[in-house]
């Protein structure tokens, strides 16, 4: 799958919105990627998933479970799972810190690959990292939908997105829509901070 086949796919979904957004970084953006509209047909997400465990899978990296945070990279985690044959885990947001629940547990030197949707600025991916790590795994390799920082968010492993692109982001501060005195809206599933 190209890279403007999985654009056109957001689109046709209405998955790729236009406006003045505030990001679960933080930031501000004129565009949002919504790939839950995407992902409620399980078709396209089984289809995505597929097409990121063969990337993973072209470059020979051995994976034992897939783990992603929740809520966005969820669905898309457990249709990577799925195509590679492992397991799928997903973190949970607590008071602000992120943890794995519900008896999840991964085992020292288990090879791990995160699945995001969309990475901006690779906060949750780095927490959900930084989790698997201190519990003794190894993550292996990172992967999304969407890398909105256009490869520049550098997690130390392998990364592989479906759609890589540039997509600019600003401080509240020196935000140009606000400053023309439009408010954001928050589309997404976490809190405000």
């Amino acid at each position: 799958m190209h890279q403007q086949e999985v654009k056109q796919l957001f689109e046709k979904n209405k998955a790729l919105l236009s406006g003045h957004f505030k990001l679960s970084s933080g930031l501000h953006s004129d565009t949002y990627f919504q790939s839950a509209l995407i992902l409620q047909y399980p078709q396209e997400a089984e289809k995505l998933g597929a097409e990121i465990a063969s990337l993973v899978q072209a470059a020979n990296i051995q994976i034992d479970t897939v783990i992603s945070p929740a809520l966005g990279g969820l669905i898309i985690g457990q249709e990577v799972a799925r195509s590679l044959k492992t397991r799928a885990l997903f973190t949970e947001r607590i008071d602000g810190k992120v943890m794995l629940r519900r008896g999840f547990k991964v085992e020292k030197d288990e090879r791990i690959l995160v699945v995001e949707d969309v990475i901006t600025t690779g906060l949750s991916t780095r927490e959900v990292i930084a989790l698997i790590q201190s519990q003794g795994a190894k993550v292996a390799a990172v992967a999304s939908l969407v890398d909105r920082s256009a490869g520049k968010v550098d997690f130390g492993v392998p990364k592989f997105s479906l759609l890589t692109l540039e997509v600019k982001s600003y401080k509240e501060e020196s935000c140009p829509m606000c400053q023309s005195g439009s408010s954001a809206i928050k589309p997404g599933s976490r809190k405000e901070r």
